[in-house]
Parts: C-alpha cells; structure tokens; sequence
C-alpha cells in the first residue's frame, strides 16, 4: 500500500451534484456522472410545475442508478408565473409535430436553470463538491436561453466569484454531456448505460400517473427520438 498522499488522494471518489428533473435528458446524464467515476447526489426541485409527476420518476431513477443521495428542494415558481407549466391559466401548446416556430415558447419558465444550478451549487459547497451536472440541450430546445453553452460558461464564472470555496481556490465546473446532442443519441447512450426510460416522465402535462399526454412537443421529441434511435418507446399514454 502507497503511502505517497497524492496516491491517497486520486484514490478518492470525487463527488457530483446532478440535476435530475426525472425526464429523459437528466436521467441520461446522472448515469453519465456515474459512469465518469463520481458519487453522484441527485437533486431534483418541485417547482409548482404541473407535471409534478416528473418528481416520483426521478425517485425511481435515482434509486436504479444507485444515487448517494437523492433529495428534493421546493421554490414555487408558480409565484412568478409567465410560462405553461407553471401557470394553470396558459394552455400547454398541443401540435401534430414538433414545433420550429421562431422565438421562445410560452414552456420556457423563467430562470429555472438559473435557480436550479444555484441550488445545486450550495448544496455542493456544503458537500465539498466542485462539479454540477445537467441536462440542457440546445439542439431540441433551442428557444430555451438557459439552456445555451453561454448560459453555462457564465454560470462557472458566477460560482467562482459568489461562494467562499470559489473565493479560496476551487473551481466549479457545470457538466452538459448533452448540450449539443440528438434526442436519439441521448437515447441510445442512455439505454446503453442502463436508463430504464420506462422509468421517466418527459410530457408537460402528465397525468399524477405519470402517463403522457402524446401532443404536446415534449412528447413529439421523445416520440420521434426513439424512431430515430430505433428503439421501441416505452413511454406509457394516457
């Protein structure tokens, strides 16, 4: 046995805090996080979004991928309203095809990510963790700001500048595996990895089973992911 300390400390397992909203994209990336080596605490947030069913689907997930620790932070966004899966009012946009129209969509909830990586960012100070995880994809959600490689290299830059292990030394990095990937890449390394995608829930207005509603766009993506992918979909409808 070594008793050089730099052989003592390569030797232990770097930890990881991984969003995981309990869909397709996020489940794929914790078990990217585990396949890198890293513990991995998942962290999902009930955000007052209508789909709330996402959250028990990222419980089983968590657990299947063996999660160090999965836990559930709540900031009601329904507060600051001004997107369809937060505000009951506006109806999520229902199509027979993914959407392409220009601008952002009315399912943007603003600053979600902004939010979600900074509670991923002091629960990660506190776990004395220096790398975050997340699922964003700028190829199918394009319109979304938050989910741009800008978004992420800015978002390092905050966390070194706002949290006292940035301010001493350390130096967070933000992990999005899939920013610039296919749904059907992201599905088929998912499933190579052991997703159970049966598992997850994607659509915006899943019932409190958790089965999709098959029109709104979310469930067009994931549909015509697995089509591309070549793989059956397992996603249950209602």
């Amino acid at each position: 046995m070594s008793n050089d300390p730099s052989v003592a400390e390569t030797s232990k397992q770097l930890k990881a805090v991984v969003l995981l909203s309990g869909g397709l994209d996020s489940s794929t990336v914790l078990a990217i996080a585990r396949e890198q080596g890293y513990e991995t605490y998942a962290l999902s947030v009930s955000y007052g979004q209508r789909h709330v069913a996402e959250l028990v689907a990222a419980e089983c997930v968590a657990r299947r991928l063996q999660a160090r620790e999965h836990r559930v932070m709540e900031v009601n966004l329904a507060n600051v309203g001004g997107s369809a899966l937060t505000d009951h009012s506006i109806a999520v946009p229902e199509s027979n095809t993914v959407s392409t129209a220009a601008g952002i969509p009315i399912t943007y909830v603003p600053a979600r990510n902004t939010l979600f990586l900074s509670l991923a960012l002091g629960w990660a100070e506190v776990l004395g963790a220096t790398d975050l995880f997340i699922g964003v994809n700028a190829v199918d959600y394009s319109g979304y700001p938050d989910c741009r490689p800008e978004f992420i290299r800015a978002f390092e830059a905050l966390a070194r500048l706002a949290t006292r292990a940035g301010v001493e030394g350390a130096s967070f990095r933000v992990h999005a595996p899939l920013i610039d990937a296919s749904k059907a890449d992201i599905i088929r390394r998912g499933t190579a990895l052991g997703v159970d995608f049966a598992e997850t829930v994607s659509c915006y207005q899943a019932d409190t089973q958790g089965r999709a509603c098959g029109r709104c766009d979310s469930c067009h993506l994931r549909s015509a992911g697995f089509a591309a992918a070549g793989l059956p979909d397992p996603t249950r409808y209602r």
